[in-house]
């Protein structure tokens, strides 16, 4: 079926001549650095891609990062439980750990997780310019863990003047927060900073409809800064600092019986950049040093209780990833831009469990284990008659544990500018080398967990993709489509622990429209078709679903209101149920509205409702979602 939805769709892009075409200059001027390690104009870039900026952020009023990436072509956004409860992105049904997330080009991913994956229960959007999503194999520029894609979330560059805010919120669920802000720049010193703080009373994580009344609290406070300053005429400086602490309570479980009162969770993530940018020959030799620590602290502690008055557990993973990179750009050539380079980095991570039950005391503790990589790249960026734009590179990765890999990739894109008519596809490698948990975890009473002798996983991927504006770029459509290939799968076996087992496929297509219909009106409409299997089982991966749509219109109104309506359709798909192993949950829509009014130059009131048909849904089964949820406040600039 959808062989057919992109056939039809490229058969109306190239032989419809009856519409008047133009290029718009303001979209040319689009930039995104993640999907070539520099500046390059999006309709120069064969990936495909998202970029959501900051005044989009503020239209939908979402706190979290999470909620921002919700709709997104070829993204599936996955919470177990409310505010707090563990998050996950699957990007072209790729598993969430072949996902590389970073902040400010520093990987954030966690070290301590079983799959180096990044849970985002915790990212507020605060301080954000903009978020770059790049979908399909992206190891040849940023080595492990980016299998799947990769998302770059880019802290605000303060500008001007000083700019200061505070605002405050409170809704549904006992929910406030409260957050501020100063920004500018003074000569060659620029700077940012934001804070925020969020408190929720919750509610059952493991679902209400299952007899669960116990309400699980958060509590989340962040810290951003990024600053930096010019030291001569040839050199400037670049510095992020990052900070989250957060508490969760937390269940037994999703389902009937699991609910837990004093089950809780904690977590702090402290990262840091500082970089140095040398420009040399006129800005044809670019260098950039960076030094990066991403340090990631999480303990657990379910005492026993009334309900359970012979089971306690606790625990704590403790990891750090540093990295110091060296990057040269060298334009060589009109025509050619050279981006190569070296980075090592270094892993290290512990973890104890304890625990207590009618069978007696036991322990599994992870001493602290260490993996390094060092990672060189290579990548031409070409420019052919400002029509045919391309980007050819490799790399090669030395892991202390897995020994060495390379990866390469390819990627043109041909630009009609007459017709305002893009074609592109892209071709690449990926692999991820198995965390220090999956190599080095101890065996426990129930079997062997860690396995030293683990393969890397691999991937192979491609994609071919158009894109069309009309009407003078006042409607743009794109559809891609895609197929990934997996092999080296690492999944945990009952009796043997982690092992090299499956292979897998995902294939589909990402439709996306953005229709300007008035200076005041925008549409954006995605569209996206996931055909995903375990070619050892033959049933689709879990939590994939086979379509998702979603809706985004933004209107503004008498100069100084805004309102977004966002209408979001998941599909059914596989998850892991109790009768049987593995059963399909039924889709569902959610439709969110905000809303924002200017009523001075400084004062700002805003509203948002998330789930405004009160929807009873699960996203994973047997956890609990939120229902009409009611939120307002004000915003104060000076």
């Amino acid at each position: 079926m959808y062989r057919i939805i992109v056939l039809i769709v490229v058969s109306f892009f190239l032989f419809n001549p009856n519409i008047a075409l133009c290029s718009d200059p303001q979209r040319l001027e689009d930039i995104i650095v993640t999907a070539t390690r520099l500046e390059t104009p999006v309709d120069e870039i064969a990936n495909s891609v998202s970029i959501v900026t900051t005044k989009e952020i503020e239209e939908k009023k979402e706190p979290a990062v999470l909620d921002v990436l919700r709709g997104l072509p070829g993204i599936d956004v996955v919470q177990s439980g409310g505010p707090g409860g563990n998050a996950s992105i699957f990007i072209r049904g790729a598993k969430s750990e072949h996902t590389l997330v970073m902040i400010d080009g520093v990987e954030v991913n966690d070290v301590t997780q079983a799959g180096h994956l990044y849970d985002f229960s915790n990212l507020t959007a605060d301080n954000i310019e903009r978020i770059e999503v790049v979908r399909g194999p992206q190891s040849t520029l940023y080595g492990s863990s980016a299998i799947g894609g990769v998302i770059n979330i880019i802290t605000k560059k303060g500008k001007g003047k000083p700019k200061l805010f505070f605002a405050g919120e409170g809704g549904s669920y006992n929910s406030f927060r409260q957050s501020a802000g100063v920004s500018g720049s003074h000569g060659t010193l620029y700077y940012s900073l934001g804070f925020s703080h969020l408190s929720s009373q919750g509610f059952s994580s493991a679902n209400r409809k299952y007899g669960n009344i116990e309400k699980d609290g958060y509590d989340n406070t962040s810290f951003s800064s990024r600053f930096g300053f010019a030291v001569g005429k040839y050199i400037d400086t670049d510095f992020v600092v990052r900070y989250i602490k957060a508490n969760t309570d937390i269940d037994n479980g999703g389902g009937r019986g699991l609910d837990d009162v004093n089950n809780d969770g904690s977590s702090t993530q402290l990262l840091m950049k500082g970089k140095v940018n040398i420009s040399l020959f006129e800005g044809r030799w670019l260098q950039a040093i960076e030094l990066a620590r991403n340090a990631t602290d999480r303990a657990y502690n379910n005492p026993k209780d009334f309900q359970h008055p012979t089971d306690s557990e606790r625990s704590s993973y403790n990891g750090r990833l540093d990295k110091i990179g060296w990057q040269h750009t060298v334009e060589l050539h009109k025509t050619n831009t050279l981006v190569f380079g070296a980075e090592h980095k270094e892993e290290t991570a512990r973890s104890d469990y304890y625990y207590d039950s009618a069978w007696g005391p036991g322990s599994s503790i992870v001493p602290r284990e260490r993996a390094r990589n060092m990672g060189y790249y290579i990548q031409d960026q070409i420019r052919l008659g400002n029509r045919f734009f391309g980007t050819a590179g490799m790399r090669l990765d030395d892991h202390s544990q897995i020994g060495s890999k390379t990866t390469y990739r390819f990627a043109p894109a041909y630009l009609i500018r007459e017709a305002a008519l893009k074609i592109k596809g892209t071709y690449g490698t990926g692999v991820n080398a198995p965390s220090l948990y999956q190599l080095y975890a101890p065996a426990t009473l129930w079997g062997p967990i860690g396995n030293k002798d683990l393969k890397p996983e691999e991937s192979e991927g491609w994609d071919f993709g158009i894109e069309k504006g009309f009407l003078g770029d006042k409607v743009v459509l794109e559809v891609t489509y895609f197929k990934n290939d997996f092999k080296n799968l690492i999944e945990y076996d009952n009796t043997l622990g982690y092992i090299n087992i499956n292979k897998a496929k995902s294939e589909g297509v990402e439709c996306f429209a953005k229709i300007k219909l008035t200076d005041d009106l925008r549409l954006d409409l995605s569209y996206t078709y996931t055909d995903t299997e375990d070619k050892s089982t033959g049933e689709s991966l879990v939590r994939r679903p086979q379509n998702k749509f979603g809706i985004d219109t933004n209107y503004r109104f008498l100069t100084r209101g805004n309102i977004n309506l966002r209408i979001l359709y998941t599909g059914k798909r596989n998850d892991y149920t109790p009768h049987p192993a593995k059963g399909f949950m039924g889709g569902y829509t959610l439709v969110n509205v905000a809303a924002q009014y200017d009523v001075t130059s400084h004062i700002q009131v805003f509203g948002r409702i998330e789930n405004l048909l009160n929807k009873q849904y699960q996203e994973v089964w047997g956890y609990g979602t939120p229902g009409f949820s009611l939120y307002g406040g004000m915003k104060v600039s000076f």
